[in-house]
C-alpha cells in the first residue's frame, strides 16, 4: 500500500505538470486534466457523458479513464439504469488519493483543516489557543501547531500536496512574502516555511481566502461579483470580480480598513490616523467599551473581569448575544460607521452580493441591521437596490475551507 499511495500522488503532480511534455503525450495529460476537472466541477459521469463534453472519441476516453484508474485517481463507482438499455458505469474522483491543509491564522487563536481530493474537509480542528504577533516566539508556535496538526493526522505526508496558511496584512501571493507579520528574513517566508515542514507552502491574505471560501463552498447562488468583509479585530475585505479573486498589481487589493474615512487624531496600527478601522472594527469597539466602562457603565461583559484592560472583543459579543444593552449600543456605532463605508464600496463596484465575516458578524442583526440602514442612507439607491447583504454561511469555516482550496488550487497548478 505505502507503494501504490506514493505511486499515485507522484503521478498527480505528474499529471498536472508541463515539464518536459509535447505532441501526443502533452495532449494525452491535457485530456487527462480536463476529464479531472469536469468530475471536480461537476461530479460523477459516465464514459459516454464526459466523450460529449470534452468533445472527445468515446474509445479514447475509455482509455484515457482505465489509465487514471490505474493512477489512482478516479475510480468505477458501479453501474446505474441509463435510457439506452445496457447499464453504464459511473466514475468520480478517489477522495483519498490525496490531501491539502488550509491555515487559518487568527488574532488569538488557530483554525487549521485537512482537505481531500473531492474536497471534502475531512478534519477541521478550532481555535487552538495562539498568539499572533510579529515574533519569533509566535513564528515558532505557528509552525508547532502545524506539525503537530499533521502527525495528528492519520494520512501519510507524502500524500498532503499542499497547505496554505492565512495571514492578515500584506501578503503577496504570488512570491509567497509577508510583509506584515514574520518578515525576519530577505527570503520568502513561503519558502522557509515549506523548507522546514516539508509540503509545497503558499500564503494567503486572511480576508481573501475566507472570500474564496465562502464563494465556493458557501451560499452565493448565481452570484459572481461579490465582496467578502471581514469584520474582526481590523477590517478586511476580499473581492470576487466574476468569480476570480482580484489581487490588484502588487497583490495587496482589498485594504479597506485604511481608506482615511475619519477627521479624528486616532492612530491606526498602520501608522496613519482616520483610518476606517480606527471607528468602524473590532478593535474600535473594544477601545469604547473601555472607555464607557472606566466612566462608570454597566455591563455583564465585565462581570467577571476586575478591570477594564482584561475585556477582551469575545466578551462584548457575547454580551450582546445575551442582550447587554452597552454592548448592543456600541456595536450600533460601529455597524453605522461601516454601513457608511460599504456604501462606498457599493457605489463603485456595484457589486451582486456583499457578505459580512468574520467575529464581529456573529452578533447577526445588532451588527447588520445598522450596517443595512447605513448602506441604505449613504449609497445611492439605483445602485444598491441590486446588492444583497448576507451574512456568512461558512462563520469560522470559510478560512480554512478557502485556504485549502486554494492550498488545493496552486498545488495542481504548480
Amino acid at each position: 500500500m505505502k507503494k501504490q499511495s506514493s505511486f499515485s500522488t507522484q503521478r498527480i503532480l505528474e499529471l498536472f505538470s508541463n515539464t518536459n511534455v509535447s505532441g501526443v503525450a502533452y495532449k494525452n495529460k491535457s485530456l487527462k486534466r480536463g476529464i479531472l476537472n469536469h468530475l471536480d466541477l461537476h461530479g460523477e459521469f459516465t464514459i459516454t457523458e464526459l466523450s460529449k463534453e470534452l468533445n472527445t472519441s468515446v474509445p479514447k476516453i475509455t482509455s484515457l479513464v482505465n489509465e487514471l484508474i490505474e493512477d489512482g485517481l478516479l475510480r468505477d463507482n458501479g453501474k446505474f439504469d441509463s435510457t439506452g438499455g445496457r447499464r453504464a458505469s459511473i466514475y468520480g474522483l478517489v477522495s483519498d488519493a490525496c490531501y491539502f491543509i488550509g491555515v487559518d491564522v487568527k488574532r488569538y487563536y488557530i483554525n487549521i483543516g485537512l482537505m481531500d481530493f473531492q474536497k471534502h474537509l475531512v478534519n477541521l480542528k478550532e481555535k487552538i489557543p495562539y498568539r499572533l504577533e510579529n515574533t519569533k516566539e509566535s513564528y515558532l508556535q505557528l509552525l508547532s501547531v502545524i506539525k503537530e496538526y499533521i502527525q495528528s493526522q492519520n494520512v501519510k505526508k507524502e500524500k498532503i500536496l499542499g497547505l496554505a496558511i492565512n495571514l492578515s496584512g500584506r501578503i503577496n501571493n504570488t512570491s509567497g512574502y509577508s510583509y506584515s507579520y514574520f518578515n525576519f528574513q530577505e527570503e520568502p517566508l513561503a519558502e522557509i516555511i515549506q523548507r522546514t515542514i516539508g509540503i509545497p507552502t503558499f500564503l494567503e491574505n486572511d480576508s481573501r481566502a475566507m472570500a474564496y471560501g465562502e464563494f465556493y463552498a458557501g451560499d452565493v447562488g448565481v452570484a459572481r461579483n461579490v465582496l467578502f468583509v471581514n469584520v474582526d479585530y481590523g477590517i478586511g475585505l476580499g473581492i470576487l470580480l466574476d468569480g476570480k479573486l482580484y489581487y490588484g498589481k502588487s497583490g495587496f487589493s482589498g485594504e479597506f480598513g485604511h481608506i482615511p474615512f475619519f477627521n479624528n487624531e486616532i492612530l491606526c496600527h498602520c501608522g496613519k490616523k482616520g483610518c476606517l478601522e480606527t471607528e468602524a472594527s473590532g478593535q474600535s469597539l473594544l477601545r469604547n467599551f473601555k472607555e464607557k466602562i472606566k466612566k462608570g457603565y454597566s455591563s455583564s461583559a465585565n462581570k467577571k473581569k476586575k478591570e477594564a484592560a482584561e475585556i477582551t472583543l469575545l466578551d462584548i459579543i457575547v454580551a450582546a448575544n445575551n442582550e447587554d444593552m452597552l454592548s448592543i449600543e456600541l456595536l450600533a456605532e460601529v455597524g453605522e460607521n461601516l454601513g457608511k463605508g460599504l456604501a462606498v464600496l457599493i457605489n463603485l463596484i456595484n457589486p451582486e452580493l456583499l457578505i459580512l465575516g468574520g467575529t464581529l458578524s456573529e452578533t447577526g442583526d445588532y451588527l447588520r441591521l445598522p450596517i443595512k440602514s447605513a448602506i441604505n442612507k449613504y449609497s445611492l439607491s439605483l445602485v444598491n437596490s441590486d446588492t444583497q447583504l448576507r451574512s456568512s454561511k461558512l462563520g469560522e469555516k470559510a478560512g480554512v475551507i478557502g485556504a485549502c482550496l486554494i492550498a488545493r488550487n496552486k498545488a495542481l497548478s504548480n
